[in-house]
């Protein structure tokens, strides 16, 4: 069994990013996503997708909000909702079906994101 994982030519793929690309490109590149993703989540945080009754618009409007934070220098985003029932209506309960709003949009913006930083690095 193996113990870890090794990766090959990351000595050439690191060389290639310090020539052609600024850790400004990367920031630009992770705020436009995560905006995105945001946008995105907004959408999927309405009422298409919470269709059960108890729709308020309070976690639309929280995502809209409060759902953007950078850290880490800006090549981190954190994109989501503060309300604490957030979790609940993403991976449901005992009592109640999941109603996912946040994997939707991540599995929409991460095909643009890993496109775009490509993009970097050619």
């Amino acid at each position: 069994m193996a113990d870890g994982i090794e990766v090959k030519g990351l000595d050439k793929l690191m060389k290639h990013l310090k020539e052609n690309v600024t850790l400004d490109d990367v920031r630009k590149v992770v705020a436009k996503n995560g905006r995105e993703l945001q946008g995105v989540m907004v959408k999927n945080s309405g009422e298409s997708t919470f269709n059960k009754g108890y729709f308020t618009g309070a976690l639309k409007q929280d995502v809209s909000a409060q759902g953007y934070k950078e850290s880490n220098q800006g090549l981190t985003v954190n994109v989501g909702t503060t309300k604490e029932y957030g979790p609940y209506l993403e991976y449901g309960t005992r009592f109640m079906e999941k109603e996912q709003f946040v994997k939707p949009s991540l599995d929409k913006q991460e095909p643009k994101f890993k496109a775009d930083m490509k993009k970097l690095v050619k």
